[in-house]
């Protein structure tokens, strides 16, 4: 499936780090802006991730929820 800048993604549910799942379908309504990472705790993974951390306070004034979803977890 492809999808492209502002079409309207399928729904998914998957767990969530600490337990439990979240589905998109939670969000519906809302804004999201969903990024995909290969792998945890890699260098150009961690800076993504702390580049849109950075930015929470923008995203959050403008009422977007930001997800990040990564196919491969690497253990600390």
């Amino acid at each position: 499936m492809s999808i492209s800048i502002g079409d309207t993604a399928p729904d998914f549910t998957l767990p969530k780090d600490g337990g439990g799942t979240l589905a998109l379908s939670d969000f519906l309504g809302k804004k999201v802006l969903l990024f995909f990472y290969p792998h945890d705790r890699t260098p150009g993974c961690t800076i993504e991730a702390c580049a849109f951390r950075d930015a929470k306070e923008e995203f959050d004034d403008r009422k977007i929820s930001i997800i990040g979803i990564s196919r491969l977890r690497r253990e600390p």
